[in-house]
Formats: C-alpha cells, sequence, structure tokens
C-alpha cells in the first residue's frame, strides 16, 4: 500500500470543492496519457458534496466518453430507491456531467434478480474493462485499474460494504461480493472486494464530520481490517485521506 497523506480542511463544503479540483486533474491526467480514465464514486453526504462540487467545476470541453463512472457499493434495493448510492449521484447532478450514460456503470439493482447473481454480472461488467497490462496474469483481478476510488468511512470505519467483524472481508478470488447480512440497513448489497479495491491507481477516503473522528484515529492507529477496514485500503500509487477539520480532530499529527 502506498504512503498515506492527509489533507484537511476546515469544513465539507470546502473539502468538497477541494476534492472536485483534485478529481478534474485526475481525469485530465489519465485523458492526457491517451487512455480512459476510470472513477469509482461512493455514496452518503460526502459523496453527494462531491458530486455538487465536480458539476459546479467541469470543463464542458472535455472528452467525456472517455470517462467511465463506476461504484464502490451499492444497497441492493430497487432501482431509483433514494437509499442507492446511484440515485444520490443522480440527484447531486450526475447526468449534467455529459458522461454518456453507458459510461455509467451503475451495480444492479433488486429488479434485476438476486444478489448473487447481481455481484456476478458486475464483476464481469468490470471484467469487460479489464487494463490490457492486467490481461493473463491470474494473479491480478480481471476490471480496470481505476484512476480514482472514491470511498467514504463509517463510524464503524467500514469502507465500501465491508464491515468489522464481517466475514465478507475474507472474500478474496472475485472482484464483487454480495453482501446478504450487513450490520448496517439495509443488510443486502453489493461491494467491491479488498483486492479489487487494492488495483486503484489512488485512493480517496473522503470523510467528513465529528461522528466520524473516532473512526479516522482508529485507521491510523490500526492495521487490522476485522477492526477497522478503513486502515488497510491503499492505492497502487498514491493514498489520499481527505478530511475536514471535525473528522480530523482525533488524529495524532507531527
Amino acid at each position: 500500500m502506498s504512503d498515506r497523506t492527509i489533507e484537511i480542511r476546515p469544513d465539507k463544503n470546502e473539502l468538497a470543492a477541494a476534492i472536485a479540483e483534485a478529481l478534474e486533474q485526475a481525469v485530465d491526467a489519465a485523458l492526457r496519457r491517451g487512455r480512459n480514465a476510470h472513477i469509482a464514486l461512493t455514496g452518503g453526504s460526502m459523496g453527494q458534496e462531491l458530486m455538487k462540487a465536480w458539476v459546479a467545476r467541469a470543463d464542458d470541453e472535455r472528452d467525456w466518453t472517455r470517462v467511465h463512472i463506476w461504484w464502490g457499493d451499492e444497497r441492493f434495493v430497487p432501482a431509483g430507491d433514494d437509499d442507492r448510492n446511484d440515485k444520490q449521484a443522480d440527484d447531486a447532478g450526475l447526468k449534467k456531467l455529459g458522461v454518456p450514460a453507458n459510461n455509467v456503470h451503475r451495480m444492479p439493482s433488486s429488479d434485476d434478480g438476486d444478489v448473487a447473481a447481481g455481484a456476478e454480472a458486475y464483476a464481469q461488467e468490470l471484467a469487460e474493462f479489464t487494463d490490457v497490462t492486467a490481461v493473463g496474469l491470474p494473479e491480478k483481478p480481471q476490471m480496470p485499474t481505476f484512476d480514482v476510488l472514491m470511498l467514504g468511512v463509517g463510524p464503524d470505519g467500514h469502507v465500501a460494504s465491508l464491515f468489522p467483524g464481517h466475514r465478507d472481508q475474507l472474500v478474496d478470488r472475485v472482484t464483487v461480493v454480495a453482501v446478504q447480512d450487513a450490520p448496517k440497513p439495509p443488510p443486502t448489497r453489493l461491494s467491491l472486494t479488498f483486492p479489487a479495491l487494492a488495483e486503484a491507481r489512488e485512493v480517496w477516503l473522503m470523510v467528513a464530520g465529528e461522528d466520524k473522528a473516532d473512526a479516522v484515529a482508529t485507521a491510523f492507529s490500526s492495521s487490522d481490517p476485522m477492526e477497522c477496514p478503513a486502515s488497510v485500503v491503499g492505492g497502487q500509487v498514491s493514498t489520499t485521506w481527505w478530511l475536514d477539520t471535525a473528522a480530523a480532530s482525533k488524529v495524532e499529527q507531527s
């Protein structure tokens, strides 16, 4: 895992604006290198604030046909349900970005069948976009290498839908796991696995609010995924913790 960088802003709004600026730079850097940009979004209030900030500053001249949007996890409820991360992103302005609908890779909903089939279907969709550098390497997950993977962190330290002490953390031979008894409602979810998360070039953990301060502090002091899943995720190139002042309040810094 790459070294950890901390970026702190006074509040959620300024934090979202700073992340949006960095995201624009990351997308453009990928496009300048002549490849598509693959971005994995997160949900929750921080994910929504980021989407609003991204839409506000997005470049209309960018070739959005070369940008792909994914999710790290999703609540397995009907399409259009307010609990779904993709619905929250839509409400925050995702469709205003200009990314073609076919490039927005939504996780299956409960309308599509059972959750196990949904996990397999999303894993197959990921595999269709496998980087050429990973083809033929059996130890590598068959999926795109995300340029940026964004993750929220729960008060319990969970990331995506991988929860402390939960057996789904142990899944390591697939990229997507069907979560059927999550400790946080709704209990049925889809989530990328730890091996899939680890394929991202950059991992950005975005956390705001005093209620997350203990989880952030634990993530910085622990290396046990069963205690705190957020403590062990990181990118191949960089790992950035984007925090507001409240969320960073219990982290010891030099």
